[in-house]
């Protein structure tokens, strides 16, 4: 999610000793490296999953370093609630935990000074949104800017924010989906670079409607993440969303992509 107006300072707020970040993130486990790289491949990015809930979409990049099909390290997993069963995802594959509650912090500023002091130590190439249910401050997302990514449940510039697939089924819509975009200042605004689409049915709700765009979520985000660490995806200075060195005019869908948009 994206920035509120800036407020005043908070002062500077202090971490449980449980929310240090690991002095050698790179001694990852296994599963968090993916396969061994061949002599030559650069190194996997190392990549911060921030999340709020059940990190389905954190399991999905999970599946995908497993796999091998993403040539990144998973350093962190940051969860704003203890609670989240995305934590346990992340312990079960051998990733590197972390809790920051927001409500140990006076305003958004103090939590997201503490947040990104927390992200930094693990030095990430990429930080990944995955549910992560807080609207960031325009001072966390420009310290980020360019390496930020987020999954949104609608066909974006469509329903922003939140109860998106009530408000499709509301208004009438014939599809629905989901988008990835470089986070911005803007909420839910950021440049657009991949959508998947899914017909809404007749005998649809929110819950069934929902779950088939979870399923394309899990397709979504391991496809534009492997496009950023392979170096084919950025964010250009004048904010539009470039792949393989040429400016998306709009989002890319799923089911179009070539084999070679694909690799």
């Amino acid at each position: 999610m994206s920035p509120v107006p800036p407020r005043p300072p908070g002062g500077t707020a202090s971490r449980a000793p449980d929310q240090i970040p690991d002095p050698h993130p790179d001694l990852a486990s296994p599963l968090a490296l993916g396969r061994a790289t061949a002599a030559g491949d650069p190194p996997p990015l190392p990549v911060v999953v921030l999340i709020s809930g059940s990190g389905s979409n954190l399991q999905a990049l999970i599946d995908g370093v497993a796999n091998g099909s993403l040539p990144i390290r998973i350093a962190a997993v940051i969860a704003n609630r203890g609670d989240a069963f995305g934590l346990e995802r992340a312990q079960q594959a051998g990733i590197r935990t972390q809790v920051l509650s927001h409500k140990d912090f006076g305003d958004r500023d103090a939590f997201d000074a503490a947040l990104m002091d927390l992200i930094d130590g693990f030095h990430p190439g990429l930080v990944v949104l995955a549910g992560f249910m807080r609207i960031l401050t325009p001072g966390f997302v420009a310290h980020y800017r360019g390496r930020l990514l987020n999954i949104h449940p609608s066909l974006l510039p469509k329903y922003r924010g939140l109860h998106t697939h009530e408000r499709a089924l509301s208004a009438g819509e014939t599809e629905h989906g989901a988008t990835v975009h470089f986070v911005t200042a803007e909420l839910d605004g950021g440049p657009a670079i991949l959508q998947a689409r899914v017909p809404v049915e007749a005998e649809d709700d929110a819950s069934r409607l929902g779950a088939r765009v979870l399923v394309q979520e899990h397709r979504l985000y391991p496809q534009v993440v492997r496009w950023f660490a392979q170096g084919r995806l950025k964010l250009s200075p004048d904010g539009l969303t470039c792949l393989d060195g040429q400016a998306l005019d709009e989002p890319l869908r799923l089911d179009w992509l070539t084999p070679e948009q694909l690799a």
